[in-house]
């Protein structure tokens, strides 16, 4: 039995023998610098900075693309090279060139011009479309979700009603019963959008009416009308501004959608829509006549939507937080 034992103390090494007892019974965990940080946690820093850099240089083009298009509306004279209304026979569409950057159409006419002068329609009945409807709509959401009851239900049938019919179809319908002009589609766009400004804003003061600041005014002996004004409304003003920025967008699509089947803007300074309409028959002959009014109106959408998505961002960091 003893030279068992002593042949077993033989085999078994001197350090480990010799080892403390916690060495023997834990496994080694590394020290703090030797620690290996997964590429994951390295990386999500520089991937959030690009994606913040990226949003702030789109924001920045949208701005510019605005930017461009607002002084092409408001002073087109001084930069369009030729006169809507200037035709030239010997200059039938002609091809983009050093004389016309953005070729001729049917009538000689410079579409680089034609293009410049469109915006101040488009843009003018874009944005008195929405300043009439958001005004509209936030009235009726405000009233009803703040009062709430008989009168909100009454109030949201309506709106329910309103938003079955399809916003091209109740355009339509209104610029054939009414002459088509600038004012007409104004009124058009602004009937359709009304809706959805009433909805939104509906859910937004029915989460604020409940609030301790709100319940607060009411003990203070405010009345209604003054809370409303000073501390609903304020409340709200970043969801109005958002909502208002992307309505711009689709105002521009649908006044161009009612222009280009000939119920919207048709006077000597036409806006893109009706440009397009002018233009589609020469589409294989010349389709500068098409495309560039084409891009005008999808850089200008895209660069408002941009524009509002980055207020949200900016206005609701929370809930942009959340969708990220």
């Amino acid at each position: 039995m003893k030279e068992a034992l002593e042949q077993v103390a033989a085999s078994v090494p001197v350090a480990t023998l010799h080892a403390p007892q916690d060495e023997l019974s834990e496994p080694r965990v590394a020290r703090p610098s030797e620690r290996v940080v997964a590429p994951a946690a390295q990386s999500s820093k520089p991937m959030a900075a690009g994606g913040s850099r990226l949003q702030a240089w789109t924001a920045s083009a949208a701005g510019l693309v605005i930017a461009t298009v607002l002084l092409w509306a408001i002073a087109p004279e001084l930069i369009a090279p030729y006169a809507p209304t200037q035709m030239d026979g010997s200059a039938i569409l002609l091809a983009p060139s050093s004389r016309h950057w953005l070729g001729t159409d049917q009538f000689g006419r410079d579409v680089g011009s034609l293009v410049v002068y469109g915006a101040r329609q488009s843009v003018l009945m874009a944005i008195f479309a929405v300043l009439i409807s958001c005004s509209c709509g936030v009235a009726l959401g405000l009233v009803a979700g703040y009062t709430g009851g008989a009168c909100d239900m009454l109030l949201m049938r309506a709106v329910d009603v309103w938003m079955a019919i399809p916003n091209i179809l109740l355009a339509i319908a209104i610029c054939t019963a009414l002459d088509p002009s600038l004012h007409t589609t104004i009124l058009a766009v602004s009937v359709t959008a009304i809706p959805r400004y009433a909805r939104v804003l509906r859910a937004q003061v029915m989460a604020i009416r409940a609030r301790p600041f709100i319940l607060a005014a009411r003990a203070s002996g405010a009345s209604h009308a003054s809370i409303l004004r000073r501390h609903v409304l304020p409340h709200c003003s970043s969801t109005i501004l958002v909502l208002a920025t992307l309505g711009v967008g689709s105002a521009i699509l649908l006044g161009s959608s009612l222009s280009f089947l000939g119920l919207g803007i048709n006077d000597e300074r036409p806006d893109w829509g009706y440009l397009l309409t002018q233009g589609r028959g020469y589409l294989t002959v010349a389709w500068w006549t098409v495309t560039f009014p084409g891009l005008a109106i999808t850089l200008l959408v895209i660069a408002v939507n941009t524009l509002g998505d980055a207020l949200r961002r900016r206005l609701e960091p929370r809930g942009a937080a959340g969708t990220r």
